[in-house]
């Protein structure tokens, strides 16, 4: 399965090839400094970045540590999942022969069981049995669902053992987490003497955005002082807010003096670059996922101004957590289009242990250059080469595919570098 690459659609591209350029020279640099950090601080186990391509930046606006869209991989890829796969295994449990999957609770989502039994089949691949439990009390036997792949999915009942958890008499080495945790850590898995990947606490009820991205600058500044770039290319500018209640609308005129002094920080740079576009930013929940707490605004009256829809948007998240704490983040436009209707894209890029194993496009063809693509009418591009995140050709074009994906893989592993470190 193959697709379309997307066009980076802007003329705005200077420090982009600048900096798709100067990895590439840089690339013998750029892996023995990465190499480095992995034997100082081991990857997590997996994740998925999402990145933003604005012709004049690159960078990561979202790392998830428990990936769903493994279905969405393009099957190429399979071998690089499968080589990964054991390596990742084989650090955290080298005698490692079962693996069970610990899967989210939305038992009707099709497209996520499609990613869970993918991701089970990778490990099957890798000589490993896997199976697929699930957290919900409502579940008391297995249950096979069809999928409209034609596969199917079975999905059993967690069972605690003393200090084990097993299905049935299939009892794990590896239990990996595909669940986030949302709404808390689960007392069933507690104090296991098998191995958990990745830990309890890099849940949402523990883990907060703005962590990781203060880990993340913090990488970018030392990535970029070794191979000599301007960190602001590849970093987003970020700031924390805390005790937000939209609802009832306290600690607004702060999130809007810190709207403000990101918007002008932005514009400095947008000065200092020559570039003609308006700053914006995201204030995004500072834990969660799946795309729900966040909105893109231009000005601080555009915080103070929001109507009753958009508060009551704002102040839920996944599981019906309550947003009391929010990341200010710069918004990176998406230059990026694909196909003929030219529908924004950004990509999305999978690593298992320290590898990069792939990734897609996510596509919306009804959001902007400066709206949240993760939402309702989004769908998926497979990346179109299987090798194209891991070997650039050094005599093609800077902006040549190969290229362009080399430099994603870069930045993404910049991202999981900081996971790493946010997990230590």
């Amino acid at each position: 399965m193959t697709s379309a690459v997307p066009h980076l659609t802007t003329a705005l591209n200077g420090p982009l090839l600048e900096l798709e350029s100067h990895l590439l020279e840089r690339q013998a640099d750029v892996e023995c400094w990465l190499r480095e950090q992995w034997l100082k601080t081991p990857a997590p186990f997996y994740a998925s970045v999402d990145l933003r391509n604005s012709g004049f930046k690159l960078a990561p606006v979202d790392t998830n540590l428990f990936p769903a869209g493994f279905n969405n991989l393009n099957p190429a890829f399979m071998p690089l999942c499968v080589q990964a796969a054991q390596a990742a295994v084989e650090r955290l449990c080298p005698k490692a022969r079962r693996v069970l999957i610990i899967a989210e609770n939305h038992t009707r989502n099709l497209f996520y069981l499609e990613s869970v039994e993918t991701l089970r089949d990778i490990f099957e691949k890798a000589g490993l049995e896997a199976r697929i439990a699930s957290l919900r009390d409502d579940i008391n036997e297995a249950i096979q669902i069809k999928l409209p792949s034609g596969k199917t999915c079975e999905i059993s009942p967690l069972e605690r053992r003393g200090n084990r958890v097993a299905i049935g008499d299939f009892s794990p080495c590896l239990v990996l987490l595909n669940n986030d945790m949302s709404g808390g850590r689960p007392a069933i898995l507690e104090d296991l003497e098998q191995q958990v990947a990745p830990p309890l606490k890099a849940g949402w009820s523990t883990r907060k955005k703005s962590d990781h991205f203060t880990h993340y600058s913090m990488v970018a500044h030392a990535f970029a002082e070794q191979i000599g770039i301007d960190p602001w290319l590849v970093s987003p500018l970020t700031l924390q807010c805390g005790e937000v209640n939209f609802m009832e609308r306290s600690g607004m005129e702060c999130l809007a003096r810190n709207v403000n002094t990101l918007l002008t920080a932005i514009q400095n740079k947008y000065d200092q670059y020559g570039i003609d576009r308006e700053p914006f930013v995201v204030v995004k929940a500072d834990s969660g996922t799946y795309g729900m707490g966040i909105m893109m605004v231009k000005s601080a009256d555009d915080v103070m101004n929001l109507n009753r829809k958009q508060r009551t948007k704002m102040s839920s998240a996944k599981e019906g957590l309550v947003v009391d704490n929010v990341l200010i983040q710069e918004g990176v436009y998406t230059f990026e289009t694909l196909g003929e209707d030219q529908a924004v894209a950004e990509p999305v890029i999978y690593m298992m242990d320290h590898f990069v194993i792939g990734g897609f496009y996510r596509v919306h063809t009804g959001r902007g250059v400066d709206e949240n693509l993760n939402a309702p009418g989004m769908h998926f591009e497979p990346l179109a080469f299987a090798q194209s995140c891991i070997t650039p050709d050094k005599l093609d074009k800077p902006d040549a595919e190969p290229n362009r994906f080399y430099a994603y893989g870069v930045i993404a592993r910049l991202a999981l570098l900081a996971a790493a470190r946010e997990l230590v």
